[in-house]
């Protein structure tokens, strides 16, 4: 299958290294001499991504991985030079750091496209967010996960309110002011990620989530995570109502009417591949 990569061609990825491949948008943080810290440059790269990517009709799918056996140890401010700032442009320049980063997980979360994180060794501060909001995240069990930011005299501001989402404030703060440190069988048991395996089968289970994501038709995915993302701020009847209307639309549109045929016909619809 041939897909237009006229985005991607048209974007310098200096931090990052991207790749379009059988439908599916791999992206990798390529920091490894800062075990993949996230500087500006990289959540900005992060952002184009995401925007472009989601224009792309036949993308099924996106996988965010580290390099050279890290996920990503947080945020990076040493490159930012703020001992060369006033106060005042000092703290203009944290915030739009801090706050950038907040937009850029947001996108990922709210990806019309399932979204895979493959995390293995450091999966701290914002690497534990991105890991947070994935639809699906596979842990090698070289991983490990923590919010340092309290022992550093700071605060996990724009991480907080993603690890609270996924596994509850209760837990969120136990490991926020204490700055406990998780293995990948224990993030397991939390629900943080969803599969622990060896750093030898880590692709081999990138390759069977992305199998299992083809199966599913591409329009009911994004509509489904559309639905799923609104429960917290939408009263429930007004949801109810919503996802019947989004019921209906889905069983009339191409995908419904291929996917009942083959239903019916016993064979597997055309987007499984």
């Amino acid at each position: 299958m041939e897909h237009d990569t006229t985005w991607l061609n048209s974007i310098d990825f200096k931090e990052i290294s991207v790749q379009l491949e059988d439908s599916i948008l791999h992206i990798q943080f390529n920091r490894p001499h800062k075990k993949n810290a996230m500087n500006l440059a990289l959540v900005e790269e992060m952002m184009q991504c995401f925007t472009f990517g989601a224009d792309l009709k036949s993308l099924r799918g996106v996988v965010i991985t580290g390099s050279e056996g890290n996920f990503c140890s947080g945020g990076d401010i040493s490159d930012m030079h703020l001992s060369s700032l006033n106060e005042s442009e000092r703290e203009k320049t944290i915030w739009h750091f801090n706050r950038s980063f907040g937009r850029m997980i947001t996108q990922v979360k709210h990806s019309p496209i399932p979204v895979i994180a493959a995390v293995e060794g450091a999966v701290l501060g914002g690497g534990f967010g991105l890991a947070c909001v994935a639809d699906i995240s596979i842990a090698s069990d070289s991983a490990f996960f923590a919010l340092p930011e309290t022992g550093l005299g700071v605060i996990p501001a724009q991480i907080a309110p993603f690890l609270a989402g996924r596994i509850g404030i209760d837990h969120t703060k136990r490991l926020a002011l204490t700055g406990e440190k998780l293995n990948a069988e224990q993030a397991l048991h939390l629900g943080l990620v969803h599969r622990v395996c060896s750093p030898q089968t880590l692709k081999d289970q990138i390759n069977s989530a992305i199998k299992q994501v083809k199966q599913c038709a591409p329009e009911a995915n994004s509509s489904t995570k559309r639905l799923l993302l609104g429960l917290n701020n939408t009263p429930l009847e007004q949801i109810l109502d919503d996802a019947a209307a989004a019921f209906v639309r889905s069983l009339s549109s191409e995908e419904g009417i291929e996917g009942t045929k083959a239903f019916i016909q016993k064979r597997k619809p055309s987007w499984c591949e």
